[in-house]
């Protein structure tokens, strides 16, 4: 009589738990920004009495609900409409899809299922990343002064990001990092090489789910050979002239840390300077 009184228990424990789901549990979903995500209710047929309702954040605000009695499925906008045209209720299943998701979606979506035979709630605690930008990279290539020997300070920048680690790899050796898990900053992380090195550094951006990367090799870190283009037309102002006039532009592209100038003879005409990225 005992151990049939002990197994009566164990099967009423077991009942309760497959009945009332475990409102402890929370389920973490990755999902990158204007991508969609579903959120399952668990449930592969929902029964003829159950009443569903998805609630969002702290403050569980209602933005889904259905109910089988009266064959009701209802989506809101939430209070400041962020869910307009977004949400998605499946009428078979109860689970929830987000459309163009936001990083300002992150957050708790919380499903609860009641009817007279169950009650089950589940959490889903879902982070929004951003799209990573890709990496710049500049450089300035000088000669030692002591030594033949050329050196390169590189710096990989990427600016409006979060919750991110920028990276330098020689390789696919890791040589250092910094990460970033508050707002949105920028980010620079700085390396110094020796020119003779024949190696590939690449620069990486990445946070839990996507990366971005820039390559660079070094046999290139020189500095390029500017670009002349230039313009000459015969001056309006005197038809009997022969004079000549040439608009002369002098042009690099992906220079940092740089100054580009132009002379006549010996004579310094004029000079711009960039200190920053390329």
């Amino acid at each position: 009589m005992r151990k049939m009184a002990i197994k009566f228990i164990l099967f009423c424990l077991w009942h309760l738990v497959g009945v009332f789901g475990d409102s402890d549990e929370v389920r973490s979903l990755f999902v990158m920004e204007d991508d969609s995500v579903t959120l399952n209710s668990g449930l592969t047929e929902i029964q003829t009495d159950d009443e569903i309702e998805w609630r969002f954040g702290h403050t569980n605000l209602l933005i889904a609900e259905l109910s089988m009695k009266s064959s009701m499925i209802l989506l809101y906008d939430g209070d400041d409409g962020r869910f307009r045209d977004r949400l998605k209720l499946d009428h078979q299943t109860g689970s929830l899809t987000i459309t163009n998701i936001t990083t300002t979606d992150s957050g708790v979506f919380t499903v609860n299922i009641i009817s007279k035979s169950r009650e089950i709630r589940y959490r889903f605690n879902v982070t929004v990343y951003a799209r990573l930008p890709v990496p710049v990279i500049s450089r300035d290539c000088s000669s030692s002064s002591s030594s033949s020997q050329q050196n390169c300070s590189l710096l990989c920048s990427v600016v409006n990001v979060a919750h991110v680690t920028l990276s330098w790899y020689k390789g696919n050796s890791l040589l250092s990092s910094i990460s970033v898990s508050d707002l949105s900053i920028s980010l620079s992380l700085p390396l110094e090489v020796e020119y003779q090195d024949k190696n590939t550094y690449s620069c990486v951006l990445n946070n839990p789910i996507s990366n971005q990367t820039q390559h660079l090799d070094i046999s290139d870190a020189r500095l390029p050979v500017p670009v002349i283009s230039r313009d000459c037309s015969s001056s309006s102002s005197s038809s009997s002239s022969s004079q000549q006039n040439c608009s002369l532009v002098c042009s690099v592209v992906n220079v940092g840390h740089v100054t580009l100038s132009w002379y006549k003879g010996n004579s310094l005409l004029s000079s711009i300077s960039v200190s920053d990225l390329s």
